[in-house]
């Protein structure tokens, strides 16, 4: 079985990075396309081949699937440990991977994924800024540090001893809380799981890729 990952630039992209975790992760066949990115929607290659005109996108064995929470669901069929598999803990796992999908705007809007930048933060963003941003934290702290200790102690990686697609979904989430130095702002044990995931060697792997992009990618700044 082959296909195709698109992908947009490592750098900046998040949704690719949380696609790319996930098909690794299973180990599918598929060859990687990574596409610069233009800013502000206008990259016009993504646009003519992928379904719903964004990365990441999916070509393997036939099926075509776009969206990242889709591709990570897709590839926990060909390798079930990425989920848990007890009914209750497997529910809580999907909700707080949908959750990190649609929610956590502040967060995604106000500290934008750009490895390898070192924004002046927070002293650029305003006081409502700074609040909604707050609040986001909270949120996320509440959220991970819930399902770590869902068994009573820490567990290692969220529901288990296993980098998932739970932490393929919040892997974005890991580099901008180091990147921004939003640590003060969470719990110990959710700082200490940051601190695993970057770890991983395909966290690494990523990151190294991504500093190695062309300049001419690079994204200016207004």
């Amino acid at each position: 079985m082959g296909g195709k990952l698109l992908l947009g630039s490592r750098r900046y992209s998040s949704w690719s990075l949380r696609g790319w975790l996930a098909v690794r992760l299973a180990g599918l066949d598929v060859e990687e396309e990574v596409i610069p990115l233009k800013g502000k929607g206008q990259t016009v290659e993504i646009h003519k081949r992928s379904p719903n005109r964004l990365v990441p996108y999916l070509e393997h064995d036939g099926a075509h699937i776009w969206e990242s929470l889709a591709i990570g669901l897709y590839c926990a069929e060909f390798c079930p440990a990425l989920l848990p598999q007890e009914r209750k803990a497997r529910a809580h796992a999907l909700s707080i991977s949908a959750q990190m999908h649609a929610g956590f705007r502040h967060l995604r809007q106000l500290c934008p994924m750009d490895i390898g930048r070192s924004p002046a933060f927070p002293e650029t963003l305003s006081d409502e800024e700074k609040e909604n941003l707050k609040t986001d934290l909270t949120l996320l702290g509440d959220v991970i540090l819930k399902a770590l200790l869902r068994d009573g102690s820490p567990s290692y990686y969220l529901f288990g001893s296993e980098f998932g697609i739970v932490e393929a979904m919040y892997g974005p989430v890991m580099l901008r809380i180091k990147q921004y130095k939003l640590e003060p702002f969470l719990p110990s044990e959710v700082n200490k799981w940051v601190e695993r995931g970057l770890s991983h060697p395909l966290m690494q792997e990523w990151v190294a890729k991504a500093e190695a992009e062309p300049d001419e990618w690079r994204l200016s700044y207004t």
